[in-house]
Protein backbone atom coordinates (compact mmCIF):
# COMPACT_ATOMS: atom_id res chain seq x y z
CA UNK A 1 0.00 0.00 0.00
CA UNK A 2 1.48 3.34 -1.10
CA UNK A 3 0.74 6.79 0.26
CA UNK A 4 0.87 9.59 -2.32
CA UNK A 5 0.71 13.18 -1.06
CA UNK A 6 -0.12 16.13 -3.30
CA UNK A 7 1.19 19.46 -2.05
CA UNK A 8 -1.25 22.09 -3.30
CA UNK A 9 -4.86 21.99 -4.51
CA UNK A 10 -4.94 24.42 -7.39
CA UNK A 11 -5.67 23.59 -11.02
CA UNK A 12 -2.96 20.93 -11.18
CA UNK A 13 -3.04 19.55 -7.65
CA UNK A 14 -6.77 18.85 -7.47
CA UNK A 15 -6.90 17.10 -10.85
CA UNK A 16 -3.71 15.25 -9.86
CA UNK A 17 -5.49 13.74 -6.86
CA UNK A 18 -8.47 12.71 -9.00
CA UNK A 19 -6.29 11.08 -11.68
CA UNK A 20 -4.23 9.23 -9.08
CA UNK A 21 -7.41 7.92 -7.48
CA UNK A 22 -8.29 6.37 -10.85
CA UNK A 23 -4.75 5.11 -11.57
CA UNK A 24 -4.02 3.50 -8.19
CA UNK A 25 -5.77 0.75 -6.26
CA UNK A 26 -8.28 1.45 -3.51
CA UNK A 27 -5.76 0.22 -0.95
CA UNK A 28 -3.37 3.04 -1.89
CA UNK A 29 -3.81 6.25 0.07
CA UNK A 30 -4.01 9.71 -1.50
CA UNK A 31 -3.76 12.94 0.50
CA UNK A 32 -3.87 16.63 -0.39
CA UNK A 33 -2.13 19.29 1.69
CA UNK A 34 -3.48 22.75 0.95
CA UNK A 35 -3.90 26.10 2.60
CA UNK A 36 -7.65 25.95 3.11
CA UNK A 37 -10.35 23.61 1.83
CA UNK A 38 -11.46 25.70 -1.16
CA UNK A 39 -10.56 25.40 -4.82
CA UNK A 40 -10.61 28.75 -6.65
CA UNK A 41 -10.77 28.97 -10.44
CA UNK A 42 -7.98 31.50 -11.03
CA UNK A 43 -8.72 32.10 -14.77
CA UNK A 44 -11.97 33.83 -13.73
CA UNK A 45 -10.22 36.41 -11.52
CA UNK A 46 -10.14 39.09 -14.27
CA UNK A 47 -13.94 38.86 -14.35
CA UNK A 48 -14.09 39.14 -10.55
CA UNK A 49 -12.00 42.33 -10.71
CA UNK A 50 -14.70 44.14 -12.73
CA UNK A 51 -17.69 42.62 -10.92
CA UNK A 52 -18.68 40.03 -13.52
CA UNK A 53 -18.13 37.21 -11.01
CA UNK A 54 -18.06 36.92 -7.22
CA UNK A 55 -16.19 34.61 -4.88
CA UNK A 56 -19.00 32.07 -4.55
CA UNK A 57 -19.34 31.64 -8.32
CA UNK A 58 -15.72 30.52 -8.82
CA UNK A 59 -14.90 28.62 -5.63
CA UNK A 60 -15.58 24.98 -4.78
CA UNK A 61 -15.52 23.32 -1.37
CA UNK A 62 -13.14 20.38 -1.84
CA UNK A 63 -14.23 18.37 1.18
CA UNK A 64 -17.32 16.72 -0.41
CA UNK A 65 -15.42 15.66 -3.55
CA UNK A 66 -12.47 14.40 -1.48
CA UNK A 67 -14.76 12.33 0.74
CA UNK A 68 -16.48 10.91 -2.34
CA UNK A 69 -13.14 9.88 -3.88
CA UNK A 70 -11.56 8.65 -0.61
CA UNK A 71 -8.93 11.41 -0.61
CA UNK A 72 -7.68 12.85 2.68
CA UNK A 73 -7.55 16.64 2.81
CA UNK A 74 -5.22 18.54 5.15
CA UNK A 75 -6.36 22.19 5.03
CA UNK A 76 -3.68 23.39 7.46
CA UNK A 77 -1.18 24.01 4.67
CA UNK A 78 2.51 23.14 4.64
CA UNK A 79 5.23 24.83 6.66
CA UNK A 80 8.20 22.88 5.31
CA UNK A 81 9.05 19.90 3.14
CA UNK A 82 11.61 17.54 4.68
CA UNK A 83 12.56 15.75 1.48
CA UNK A 84 15.32 13.58 2.95
CA UNK A 85 12.85 12.28 5.56
CA UNK A 86 9.92 11.72 3.19
CA UNK A 87 7.55 13.89 5.17
CA UNK A 88 5.85 17.27 5.13
CA UNK A 89 5.59 19.50 8.18
CA UNK A 90 2.19 21.18 8.40
CA UNK A 91 1.58 24.73 9.58
CA UNK A 92 0.20 23.46 12.90
CA UNK A 93 3.37 21.43 13.64
CA UNK A 94 1.97 18.03 12.63
CA UNK A 95 3.78 15.83 10.07
CA UNK A 96 2.49 13.83 7.10
CA UNK A 97 4.71 10.99 5.83
CA UNK A 98 4.63 9.93 2.19
CA UNK A 99 5.93 7.29 -0.19
CA UNK A 100 5.53 9.60 -3.19
CA UNK A 101 5.07 13.35 -3.26
CA UNK A 102 3.69 15.54 -6.04
CA UNK A 103 4.52 19.22 -5.62
CA UNK A 104 1.77 21.35 -7.13
CA UNK A 105 2.04 24.44 -4.98
CA UNK A 106 1.84 27.10 -7.63
CA UNK A 107 4.10 30.12 -7.09
CA UNK A 108 4.86 32.73 -4.50
CA UNK A 109 4.19 36.20 -5.91
CA UNK A 110 7.34 38.33 -5.85
CA UNK A 111 5.77 41.77 -5.34
CA UNK A 112 8.55 42.73 -2.93
CA UNK A 113 11.13 42.87 -5.74
CA UNK A 114 9.88 46.27 -6.97
CA UNK A 115 9.30 49.30 -4.68
CA UNK A 116 5.62 50.18 -4.31
CA UNK A 117 4.47 47.07 -6.14
CA UNK A 118 1.59 44.81 -5.12
CA UNK A 119 -1.82 44.87 -3.41
CA UNK A 120 -0.22 45.85 -0.09
CA UNK A 121 1.25 48.95 -1.80
CA UNK A 122 0.23 50.83 -4.95
CA UNK A 123 -0.91 48.24 -7.51
CA UNK A 124 -3.50 45.53 -7.94
CA UNK A 125 -3.39 41.88 -9.00
CA UNK A 126 -5.65 39.19 -10.42
CA UNK A 127 -3.43 36.31 -9.29
CA UNK A 128 -5.60 35.45 -6.27
CA UNK A 129 -9.32 35.78 -5.54
CA UNK A 130 -8.63 38.13 -2.62
CA UNK A 131 -6.49 40.34 -4.87
CA UNK A 132 -9.22 40.36 -7.52
CA UNK A 133 -11.84 41.44 -4.98
CA UNK A 134 -9.57 44.28 -3.84
CA UNK A 135 -9.08 45.22 -7.49
CA UNK A 136 -12.87 45.31 -7.91
CA UNK A 137 -13.21 47.83 -5.06
CA UNK A 138 -10.55 49.99 -6.72
CA UNK A 139 -12.31 49.61 -10.08
CA UNK A 140 -15.51 50.97 -8.54
CA UNK A 141 -13.55 54.00 -7.29
CA UNK A 142 -12.15 54.45 -10.80
CA UNK A 143 -15.68 54.58 -12.18
CA UNK A 144 -16.53 57.34 -9.72
CA UNK A 145 -13.31 59.24 -10.41
CA UNK A 146 -11.89 58.25 -13.83
CA UNK A 147 -8.18 58.59 -14.55
CA UNK A 148 -5.30 56.93 -16.41
CA UNK A 149 -4.74 53.18 -16.13
CA UNK A 150 -1.64 50.99 -16.47
CA UNK A 151 -2.01 47.25 -17.07
CA UNK A 152 0.71 44.72 -17.84
CA UNK A 153 3.41 42.40 -16.52
CA UNK A 154 6.74 43.25 -14.92
CA UNK A 155 10.25 41.92 -15.50
CA UNK A 156 10.59 38.21 -14.77
CA UNK A 157 6.85 37.61 -15.18
CA UNK A 158 5.79 34.46 -17.01
CA UNK A 159 1.99 34.70 -17.01
CA UNK A 160 1.17 37.26 -19.70
CA UNK A 161 -2.20 36.01 -20.94
CA UNK A 162 -4.20 37.27 -17.94
CA UNK A 163 -2.59 40.72 -18.29
CA UNK A 164 -3.87 41.01 -21.88
CA UNK A 165 -7.22 39.57 -20.83
CA UNK A 166 -7.63 42.07 -18.02
CA UNK A 167 -6.67 45.02 -20.20
CA UNK A 168 -9.45 44.22 -22.66
CA UNK A 169 -11.97 43.15 -20.01
CA UNK A 170 -11.35 46.40 -18.12
CA UNK A 171 -11.69 48.35 -21.37
CA UNK A 172 -15.07 46.69 -22.03
CA UNK A 173 -16.25 47.38 -18.46
CA UNK A 174 -15.24 51.03 -18.78
CA UNK A 175 -17.15 51.32 -22.06
CA UNK A 176 -20.20 49.72 -20.45
CA UNK A 177 -19.98 52.33 -17.67
CA UNK A 178 -19.64 55.13 -20.29
CA UNK A 179 -16.38 56.45 -18.82
CA UNK A 180 -13.86 54.92 -21.25
CA UNK A 181 -13.34 58.32 -22.90
CA UNK A 182 -11.95 59.61 -19.59
CA UNK A 183 -9.54 56.72 -18.97
CA UNK A 184 -6.29 56.66 -21.01
CA UNK A 185 -4.88 53.13 -21.00
CA UNK A 186 -1.26 51.93 -21.34
CA UNK A 187 -0.11 48.32 -21.53
CA UNK A 188 3.39 47.95 -20.04
CA UNK A 189 5.15 44.62 -20.52
CA UNK A 190 8.57 43.05 -20.19
CA UNK A 191 7.96 41.12 -23.43
CA UNK A 192 10.26 42.06 -26.35
CA UNK A 193 7.17 42.51 -28.51
CA UNK A 194 3.41 42.47 -28.09
CA UNK A 195 2.12 38.89 -28.26
CA UNK A 196 5.41 37.23 -27.28
CA UNK A 197 3.62 35.72 -24.26
CA UNK A 198 6.83 34.17 -22.95
CA UNK A 199 6.56 31.71 -25.85
CA UNK A 200 8.11 33.73 -28.69
CA UNK A 201 4.57 34.11 -29.98
CA UNK A 202 2.04 31.54 -31.15
CA UNK A 203 0.78 31.82 -34.70
CA UNK A 204 0.16 35.52 -35.35
CA UNK A 205 -0.38 36.58 -31.73
CA UNK A 206 1.84 39.60 -32.39
CA UNK A 207 -0.33 40.90 -35.20
CA UNK A 208 -3.62 39.94 -33.54
CA UNK A 209 -2.81 41.53 -30.20
CA UNK A 210 -1.25 44.67 -31.65
CA UNK A 211 -4.33 45.16 -33.81
CA UNK A 212 -6.63 44.56 -30.83
CA UNK A 213 -4.76 47.09 -28.68
CA UNK A 214 -4.83 49.69 -31.45
CA UNK A 215 -8.53 49.15 -32.08
CA UNK A 216 -9.25 49.82 -28.39
CA UNK A 217 -6.91 52.84 -28.22
CA UNK A 218 -4.55 51.20 -25.73
CA UNK A 219 -0.94 52.38 -25.98
CA UNK A 220 1.90 50.04 -25.13
CA UNK A 221 5.51 49.90 -23.96
CA UNK A 222 7.54 46.71 -24.53
CA UNK A 223 10.98 45.71 -23.22
CA UNK A 224 9.84 47.45 -20.04
CA UNK A 225 11.63 47.27 -16.71
CA UNK A 226 9.48 48.66 -13.91
CA UNK A 227 11.56 50.62 -11.41
CA UNK A 228 8.84 51.75 -9.02
CA UNK A 229 5.07 51.86 -8.70
CA UNK A 230 3.78 55.05 -7.13
CA UNK A 231 0.31 56.08 -6.07
CA UNK A 232 -0.13 58.18 -9.22
CA UNK A 233 2.48 56.89 -11.69
CA UNK A 234 4.56 53.91 -12.79
CA UNK A 235 8.26 54.55 -13.40
CA UNK A 236 9.44 52.42 -16.32
CA UNK A 237 12.71 52.00 -18.21
CA UNK A 238 12.25 50.94 -21.83
CA UNK A 239 15.30 48.88 -22.75
CA UNK A 240 17.31 48.50 -25.95
CA UNK A 241 18.16 45.07 -27.31
CA UNK A 242 21.65 45.34 -25.81
CA UNK A 243 20.22 45.87 -22.32
CA UNK A 244 20.88 49.62 -22.16
CA UNK A 245 18.15 52.10 -21.30
CA UNK A 246 16.42 53.45 -24.39
CA UNK A 247 14.09 55.88 -22.63
CA UNK A 248 12.64 56.36 -19.16
CA UNK A 249 8.91 56.84 -18.71
CA UNK A 250 6.79 58.17 -15.87
CA UNK A 251 3.41 56.75 -16.87
CA UNK A 252 0.53 58.45 -15.07
CA UNK A 253 -1.78 55.97 -13.37
CA UNK A 254 -4.79 56.20 -11.10
CA UNK A 255 -5.25 52.41 -11.31
CA UNK A 256 -2.40 49.93 -11.85
CA UNK A 257 -2.71 46.18 -12.34
CA UNK A 258 0.52 44.42 -13.26
CA UNK A 259 1.36 40.75 -12.92
CA UNK A 260 4.46 39.93 -10.86
CA UNK A 261 7.38 37.60 -11.30
CA UNK A 262 7.00 34.24 -9.58
CA UNK A 263 9.27 32.22 -7.32
CA UNK A 264 8.97 28.93 -5.46
CA UNK A 265 6.99 28.88 -2.23
CA UNK A 266 8.85 29.02 1.07
CA UNK A 267 7.91 25.46 2.07
CA UNK A 268 10.05 23.99 -0.72
CA UNK A 269 12.66 26.68 -1.45
CA UNK A 270 16.38 26.20 -0.88
CA UNK A 271 16.37 22.39 -0.79
CA UNK A 272 19.56 21.31 -2.52
CA UNK A 273 18.95 19.16 -5.57
CA UNK A 274 15.22 19.83 -5.52
CA UNK A 275 14.96 23.47 -6.56
CA UNK A 276 16.77 25.99 -8.72
CA UNK A 277 17.96 29.31 -7.23
CA UNK A 278 14.54 30.82 -7.84
CA UNK A 279 12.86 28.03 -5.87
CA UNK A 280 11.25 26.20 -8.80
CA UNK A 281 11.27 22.39 -8.81
CA UNK A 282 13.80 20.61 -11.01
CA UNK A 283 12.24 17.72 -12.94
CA UNK A 284 13.09 15.49 -15.89
CA UNK A 285 10.90 14.53 -18.85
CA UNK A 286 8.85 12.27 -16.55
CA UNK A 287 8.12 15.16 -14.11
CA UNK A 288 10.47 13.39 -11.67
CA UNK A 289 13.18 15.02 -9.57
CA UNK A 290 16.69 13.63 -9.98
CA UNK A 291 17.90 13.94 -6.37
CA UNK A 292 14.63 12.69 -4.86
CA UNK A 293 13.11 10.20 -7.33
CA UNK A 294 9.95 9.75 -5.25
CA UNK A 295 9.16 13.46 -5.72
CA UNK A 296 7.37 14.75 -8.81
CA UNK A 297 6.24 18.27 -9.69
CA UNK A 298 3.56 19.74 -11.94
CA UNK A 299 2.33 23.18 -12.88
CA UNK A 300 3.67 26.64 -12.24
CA UNK A 301 6.16 25.42 -9.61
CA UNK A 302 8.15 23.50 -12.27
CA UNK A 303 11.45 25.00 -13.47
CA UNK A 304 11.38 25.69 -17.22
CA UNK A 305 14.13 27.62 -19.01
CA UNK A 306 13.14 30.71 -21.06
CA UNK A 307 12.58 30.22 -24.79
CA UNK A 308 15.48 32.54 -25.58
CA UNK A 309 17.43 35.59 -24.49
CA UNK A 310 15.46 38.83 -24.16
CA UNK A 311 16.53 42.36 -23.16
CA UNK A 312 14.31 42.15 -20.07
CA UNK A 313 13.82 38.80 -18.26
CA UNK A 314 10.73 36.94 -19.46
CA UNK A 315 9.56 33.62 -18.05
CA UNK A 316 7.69 30.75 -19.69
CA UNK A 317 3.99 30.34 -18.82
CA UNK A 318 2.56 27.04 -17.67
CA UNK A 319 -0.86 27.02 -19.29
CA UNK A 320 -3.84 24.95 -18.17
CA UNK A 321 -3.69 22.17 -20.75
CA UNK A 322 0.09 21.98 -20.45
CA UNK A 323 -0.36 21.44 -16.70
CA UNK A 324 -2.99 18.76 -17.32
CA UNK A 325 -0.53 16.92 -19.57
CA UNK A 326 1.99 17.01 -16.72
CA UNK A 327 -0.72 15.62 -14.42
CA UNK A 328 -1.55 12.69 -16.70
CA UNK A 329 2.10 11.77 -17.18
CA UNK A 330 2.77 11.95 -13.44
CA UNK A 331 -0.24 9.79 -12.58
CA UNK A 332 0.93 7.10 -15.00
CA UNK A 333 4.53 7.28 -13.76
CA UNK A 334 3.66 7.03 -10.07
CA UNK A 335 1.29 4.17 -10.86
CA UNK A 336 4.15 2.41 -12.66
CA UNK A 337 6.50 2.88 -9.71
CA UNK A 338 3.90 1.51 -7.29
CA UNK A 339 3.69 -1.60 -9.51
CA UNK A 340 7.49 -1.94 -9.46
CA UNK A 341 7.95 -0.64 -13.01
CA UNK A 342 9.98 2.26 -14.39
CA UNK A 343 8.35 5.59 -15.29
CA UNK A 344 7.95 6.04 -19.04
CA UNK A 345 5.13 8.53 -19.62
CA UNK A 346 6.00 11.98 -20.94
CA UNK A 347 3.58 14.89 -21.13
CA UNK A 348 3.24 16.56 -24.51
CA UNK A 349 3.21 20.01 -22.93
CA UNK A 350 0.73 21.04 -25.60
CA UNK A 351 -1.09 24.32 -25.03
CA UNK A 352 -4.71 25.16 -25.77
CA UNK A 353 -5.56 28.69 -24.59
CA UNK A 354 -8.62 30.91 -24.65
CA UNK A 355 -7.87 34.57 -23.92
CA UNK A 356 -11.14 36.37 -23.19
CA UNK A 357 -11.49 40.05 -24.07
CA UNK A 358 -14.95 40.60 -22.59
CA UNK A 359 -16.83 40.57 -25.89
CA UNK A 360 -14.41 38.54 -28.00
CA UNK A 361 -10.95 37.11 -27.62
CA UNK A 362 -8.04 35.20 -29.07
CA UNK A 363 -7.50 31.43 -29.01
CA UNK A 364 -4.29 29.60 -29.76
CA UNK A 365 -3.01 26.06 -30.00
CA UNK A 366 0.70 25.33 -29.61
CA UNK A 367 1.89 21.73 -29.99
CA UNK A 368 4.12 21.64 -28.05
CA UNK A 369 3.98 24.84 -26.06
CA UNK A 370 7.75 25.35 -26.23
CA UNK A 371 9.03 25.95 -29.82
CA UNK A 372 9.83 24.53 -32.32
CA UNK A 373 6.27 23.28 -32.82
CA UNK A 374 4.26 20.87 -34.91
CA UNK A 375 1.15 23.09 -34.63
CA UNK A 376 1.37 26.87 -34.28
CA UNK A 377 -2.15 28.36 -34.64
CA UNK A 378 -4.07 31.37 -33.37
CA UNK A 379 -7.44 32.91 -34.18
CA UNK A 380 -9.85 35.50 -32.84
CA UNK A 381 -13.57 36.15 -32.61
CA UNK A 382 -16.59 36.54 -30.37
CA UNK A 383 -16.76 32.75 -30.07
CA UNK A 384 -13.70 32.83 -27.77
CA UNK A 385 -15.63 34.66 -25.04
CA UNK A 386 -18.46 32.12 -25.21
CA UNK A 387 -15.96 29.26 -25.17
CA UNK A 388 -14.19 30.68 -22.10
CA UNK A 389 -17.48 30.96 -20.21
CA UNK A 390 -18.34 27.39 -21.17
CA UNK A 391 -14.92 26.13 -20.10
CA UNK A 392 -15.25 27.83 -16.70
CA UNK A 393 -18.56 26.08 -16.02
CA UNK A 394 -17.23 22.75 -17.27
CA UNK A 395 -14.02 22.83 -15.25
CA UNK A 396 -15.79 23.81 -12.03
CA UNK A 397 -18.15 20.89 -12.63
CA UNK A 398 -15.12 18.58 -12.91
CA UNK A 399 -13.78 19.83 -9.57
CA UNK A 400 -17.15 19.44 -7.82
CA UNK A 401 -17.76 15.96 -9.22
CA UNK A 402 -14.26 14.65 -8.50
CA UNK A 403 -13.70 13.69 -12.14
CA UNK A 404 -10.31 14.16 -13.77
CA UNK A 405 -11.30 13.68 -17.41
CA UNK A 406 -14.84 12.56 -18.35
CA UNK A 407 -15.22 10.41 -21.45
CA UNK A 408 -16.58 13.26 -23.56
CA UNK A 409 -13.47 15.36 -22.86
CA UNK A 410 -11.26 12.47 -23.96
CA UNK A 411 -13.35 12.04 -27.10
CA UNK A 412 -13.23 15.76 -27.95
CA UNK A 413 -9.45 15.92 -27.57
CA UNK A 414 -9.06 12.78 -29.66
CA UNK A 415 -11.18 14.26 -32.45
CA UNK A 416 -9.13 17.49 -32.36
CA UNK A 417 -5.87 15.55 -32.41
CA UNK A 418 -4.65 17.10 -29.15
CA UNK A 419 -2.81 14.66 -26.91
CA UNK A 420 -1.74 14.88 -23.27
CA UNK A 421 0.92 12.19 -23.57
CA UNK A 422 3.61 11.60 -26.15
CA UNK A 423 3.07 8.55 -28.32
CA UNK A 424 6.47 7.16 -27.31
CA UNK A 425 5.95 4.41 -24.77
CA UNK A 426 9.59 3.64 -23.99
CA UNK A 427 12.78 5.58 -23.44
CA UNK A 428 15.62 5.37 -25.92
CA UNK A 429 19.11 4.76 -24.55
Amino acid sequence: MAHVVILGAGLGGTIMAYELREALSRSDRISIINKGAKYSFVPSNPWVAVGWRDRDSIEVDLEPACRKRDITLYPQGARRLHAAENRVELSDGAFVDYDYLVIATGPELAFDEIPGFGPAANSHSVCHIDHALDAKAAFEKLLRKPGPVVIGAVQGASCFGPAYEFAFILEKALRDAKVRDRVPMTFVTSEPYIGHLGLDGVGDTKGLLESALRSKHIKWITNARVKEVGSDKVTVEEMNDDGSVKVAHDVASAYTMMLPAFRGVEAVRDIEGLTNPRGFILVDKHQQNGRYPNIFAIGVCVAIAPTGKTPVPVGVPKTGFMIESMVTATAKNISALVRGEEPKAQGTWNAVCLADFGDGGIAFVAQPQIPPRNVNWSSQGKWVHAAKVGFEKYFLHKIRSGQAEPFYEKLTLQVLGIDKLKAVTFDED
